[in-house]
């Protein structure tokens, strides 16, 4: 089904060079797509991805969503959209909140604005679950990416602009298990800033697949999210350890850092009243009264006191087995597993 949605097509995909990126291009470049727009800042990371793939589908495209004209000029002639530019990294949009609002917040209203005049059919923007009760810059300026994917999603009939929000990507650049991986290979002590807390677990593969199911079912301001097991950190320790035949290896408990959650939510209690369940997956429509309505200003929802959020705490919990199971699903693990080593990233 995806084939034929995206045969002969052109998809682009914004802040392309990264994790998302690739996976993208392990999935679709040998499919009957026409084009792959790969859309981004950093050269060299192009240029490292064009030796890796060398393939006639790809094209490259230096720019910042930021600038709305380079936007523009990759967005003409573009039929669907994975928007996955963002600034990621907690402590730097901590240290730099101004940079996050400009990228994650401005930088979607310039990819959905050119995505809309350009008559683009289908944008999906990528969120976190850090959008939700947001207690950090990163997760701030997500949410606020998803207010303006719904409401330019209410106004532009002819693209429809729907969200994906997921949790912990497994093996993603930045994320805890290269670092794990790193420091069992240096022989240093594994850093866990705190065993109980709680991460949801998925893989690059789970994260593309979220993006085609919000493509095949998205309505105009639709989120969606994929239901997902979650592990503390140490059981992630535990089982990487224990994987890569080192179950003794020290760890070292340094304490949360600035702008950490305990755990994680992918869907707010008043999300989840309204939620729709879709066997793997919530659907979250968007609001669509306006501010006159009566009800939405003057009376309340008493189901959203009734609900329960969807959080890292209290979906399905890993054990160690079960987490060595989801490790080896990543590559660079079964190298790790069998004495060798990939990058992350492959």
């Amino acid at each position: 089904m995806t084939g034929n949605l995206f045969s002969g097509r052109t998809l682009l995909v914004t802040g392309g060079t990264g994790s998302f990126g690739n996976a993208v291009l392990r999935r679709f470049l040998d499919s009957d797509i026409a084009e792959i727009r790969i859309f981004s800042r950093d050269e060299k990371k192009q240029d490292d991805m064009r030796k890796r793939y060398n393939h006639p589908k790809l094209k490259f495209h230096i720019g910042d969503v930021r600038d709305y004209g380079s936007v523009v000029n990759v967005v003409r002639g573009a039929d669907f959209i994975f928007h996955a530019a963002a600034l990621k990294q907690v402590p730097s949009c901590e240290f730099h909140p101004l940079e996050a609002v400009k990228t994650n917040v401005l930088g979607t209203e310039n990819v959905l604005e050119a995505a809309i005049n350009s008559g683009v059919r289908r944008v999906i923007c990528l969120s976190t679950d850090k959008a939700v009760y947001p207690i950090n810059a990163m997760g701030i300026s997500k949410a606020m990416m998803e207010k303006v994917a719904v409401a330019k999603s209410r106004s532009s009939s002819g693209t429809v602009i729907c969200a994906t929000r997921y949790g912990n990507v497994m093996a993603s650049r930045g994320s805890v298990i290269p670092l794990f991986a790193d420091q069992i290979r240096a022989g240093a002590p594994i850093t866990i800033t705190d065993p109980h807390m709680t991460r949801f677990m998925m893989t690059l593969d789970d994260a593309v697949e979220l993006v085609l199911y919000a493509f095949q079912n998205g309505n105009p301001g639709d989120i969606f999210v994929q239901k997902a097991p979650a592990a503390t950190i140490a059981t992630l320790a535990e089982a990487m350890c224990k994987l890569v035949g080192v179950p003794d290896h020290p760890v070292n408990e340094i304490g949360t850092r600035h702008g950490e959650k305990l755990f994680e939510v992918l869907l707010s209690r008043e999300e989840m009243a309204a939620a729709e369940d879709l066997g793997d997956y919530f659907r979250v429509a968007p609001d669509l009264r306006d501010l006159n309505y009566g009800k939405y200003v003057e009376e309340g929802e008493k189901g959203i006191s009734q609900a329960e959020d969807y959080n890292s705490h209290n979906t399905t919990r890993l054990d160690a087995e079960g987490m060595t199971k989801l490790l080896l699903k990543l590559p660079f693990m079964q190298a790790m597993a069998s004495g060798g080593y990939i990058s992350p990233e492959e």
